[in-house]
């Protein structure tokens, strides 16, 4: 016998009841723990849910950026003061030799396209980025380029499971998503250049 349990409804009342605190506790979570190799999706999801799709996609759009950032900031300091240690252990992870050449092979592109719905794990792309000759503004950019397309879809897909939702949010959705698959698509065909 299944437990009682609160309707999408009563959970985001309960979200817009508690007042700013909340969405900034939320922010600050989302952007502290993303730094680490935990899947950002749950974040992603959890905001469209909580706070619709204007909110939800501002939320996560800026703490996965900070989280980014961080990552990226964080690993080249560790980089300058350790360097034969953090380059070591990186080059031992099996994950990391193949965006670790396709960033060395396009530069920042590299990065915008692996943040298009890609397999690549978005901590694992923030640490390669760090050990690659990446510079942080073209990496800052490409991050924000790359992410928005599948951080909209999925935020979108989140407020679709209240209900509530227009049907044309899951269509944007869905579209957006396509964008990030055609973009993917679109840079396993140029030829390599290396653009840091």
């Amino acid at each position: 016998m299944l437990l009682p349990h609160p309707g999408a409804a009563t959970i985001r009342a309960w979200a817009d009841s508690t007042g700013p605190w909340f969405l900034v506790l939320f922010f600050v979570a989302h952007a502290v723990i993303t730094v680490f190799p935990i899947p950002r999706t749950i974040f992603t999801v959890s905001a469209g849910f909580l706070f619709g799709p204007v909110v939800g996609i501002a939320v996560c759009m800026a703490a996965s950026t900070v989280a980014a950032s961080i990552a990226f900031l964080g690993v080249r300091e560790v980089d300058r003061r350790h360097p034969s240690r953090v380059i070591a252990r990186a080059r031992e992870h099996r994950a990391y030799a193949p965006i670790a050449a396709r960033l060395r092979a396009r530069g920042w592109l590299a990065v915008g396209s692996l943040r298009l719905i890609a397999p690549a794990p978005f901590s694992l792309v923030n640490y390669a980025s760090a050990l690659s000759p990446v510079r942080f503004w073209p990496y800052f950019g490409a991050t924000v380029a790359g992410l928005a397309p599948g951080t909209i879809a999925v935020v979108l897909l989140g407020d679709a499971l209240t209900g509530e939702s227009s049907p044309w949010l899951v269509v944007i959705s869905g579209a957006l998503m396509a964008i990030g698959i055609a973009g993917l698509l679109l840079d396993a065909r140029m030829p390599a250049r290396p653009e840091a």
